[in-house]
């Protein structure tokens, strides 16, 4: 370590250098200790960390939404659950009153139904056995003829398509690890199942879906509007890549071991698609054509931080005006007076871009580019100016929401894709095989597009396993 020099021996310019040269060493340190800080501060609410990286010091929740935008409860609209009554019990079991009356002693006669309580509950679940028979008769002429299995009876002992698709179900789409499928197996339906059985049915699952999960990813390439995410996915102790194509009612996912350009030219899919994709601003999204829409759920948490890590006031008067346009073209859209050609709709968007352009001119005040000294290559920029740079340069695509009908302010419903797969991983650990992995993409892909279009999973998955999935609605 350099040893203070004698102040008393340096003159007045020695004593100015030696200042300066300390005020820079202190400004740097500060820099230094202020980034990382803020690395500490970064969780899911100011950033794209996932909340699983939270750990135990979650951050307060805290509504973006104002106060009273929605009543208390279930909201309109909202389909209910609520156990009722039905018409026609499957068992009726009577109490009738004693035949005596316990005060004069008289006969009663006949009771009448006064009152009817029901139990809604579970038949006994254990598992039932159907054995096929084959007969055969010798004719009188010496030839013998024989009866025939059904096509689906193959073995001597085999597994009926309705235990196959619990043990899919379980393990693909409620997530259970292998052995806890088994386990849940023999603990409903007294029918245990080995870790090789299920991964079988999985394969044979993933067989008879691949076409329809094939026919999936092709509407999603004619889509006027589709959203694009990715996420890490491990496989056999390897890094790899899981990507995601999905619409409202449409859900496709893929396996890689690239996560770029590489990946989305050998699955065939992003170089087709022509019209808007919504993602997160990463940069390999940039280099397929069409148009693009940003999800601003990413911006509203890094305003958040540059607002409450950094202290930076326009930042947060950047939310409250995403959030302003966000609301104000949801409530055009549910009263149906939305003409986004409209002269009156095309001053609003203005007026509100050039609030937004307001904020982010103070906070180029405030987070100054750095210039280049000579030095090849990029400069490192700031989180807070690198946001700033991101925002304006991508003016249009930020704001495509209020000027593009159907295209959302967030890119959510890809993100929700890709949550359940990274569920399934803190559950039972990584993938085993790649195979394994495909097979996953395979049978979620097409269980995620039936539940969103409201059709019972384990009924799909049945009919998958004799021979006719249930297809999906199209167009």
């Amino acid at each position: 370590m350099q040893q203070l020099p004698d102040l008393s021996t340096l003159s007045s310019t020695q004593m100015g250098a030696l200042v300066l040269e300390l005020w820079a060493v202190v400004q740097t340190l500060t820099a230094q200790n202020n980034e990382l800080q803020a690395r500490l501060n970064l969780n899911s609410r100011n950033s794209s960390k996932p909340p699983s990286s939270d750990g135990l010091n979650k951050p307060q929740p805290k509504s973006l939404r104002k106060a009273g935008q929605r009543p208390v409860g279930g909201q309109k609209g909202h389909k209910g659950h609520t156990l009722s009554q039905v018409a026609e019990p499957n068992v009726v079991v009577t109490h009738a009153p004693p035949e005596h009356c316990d005060v004069c002693h008289g006969s009663l006669g006949q009771a009448s139904v006064v009152e009817a309580r029901q139990v809604h509950d579970l038949p006994d679940l254990r598992y039932q056995v159907i054995e096929h028979r084959v007969l055969q008769w010798i004719c009188n002429c010496g030839k013998t003829h024989r009866g025939a299995f059904p096509a689906d009876v193959t073995t001597a002992v085999q597994y009926g398509p309705r235990a196959k698709a619990a043990a899919v179900h379980l393990n693909q789409y409620q997530m259970l690890p292998l052995k806890r499928t088994g386990q849940v197996m023999g603990d409903l339906f007294d029918m245990p199942m080995s870790e090789a059985t299920i991964l079988s049915a999985n394969a044979e699952a993933a067989q008879v879906l691949a076409p329809t999960v094939a026919a999936i990813a092709q509407e999603l390439v004619n889509q006027p509007i589709v959203h694009a995410d990715e996420t890490g996915l491990r496989v056999n102790k390897s890094l790899h890549w899981l990507h995601a194509l999905v619409t409202e009612k449409l859900t496709w996912l893929g396996r890689h071991e690239k996560r770029g350009m590489t990946a989305f030219v050998e699955h065939g899919l992003l170089p087709l698609f022509k019209g808007t994709l919504v993602h997160d601003g990463w940069a390999s999204y940039r280099r397929l054509g069409g148009r693009h829409s940003l999800c601003n759920a990413h911006h509203v948490r890094e305003l958040t931080y540059v607002h409450e890590q950094l202290k930076q006031d326009w930042a947060g008067r950047s939310i409250k005006v995403l959030l302003s346009a966000n609301s104000l073209i949801h409530q055009l859209r549910a009263q149906g007076q939305i003409d986004y050609a409209a002269p009156e709709h095309q001053l609003q968007v203005q007026v509100l871009r050039g609030l937004f352009e307001a904020t982010l001119v103070e906070g180029d005040l405030l987070n100054p580019r750095e210039q280049a000294n000579g030095q090849r290559g990029r400069i490192k920029q700031s989180k807070a100016a690198n946001l700033i740079g991101r925002l304006r340069d991508y003016s249009d695509d930020v704001w495509r929401f209020m000027t593009d009908p159907n295209v959302p302010f967030t890119n959510n419903v890809a993100e929700q894709a890709v949550r359940m797969p990274k569920v399934k991983q803190k559950i039972s650990g990584c993938f085993r095989t790649s195979d394994g992995a495909d097979i996953y993409c395979i049978i979620r892909s097409y269980l995620a597009t039936l539940n969103k279009q409201g059709a019972k999973l384990f009924d799909a998955l049945t009919q998958a396993f004799q021979g006719a999935p249930v297809q999906p609605r199209f167009g």
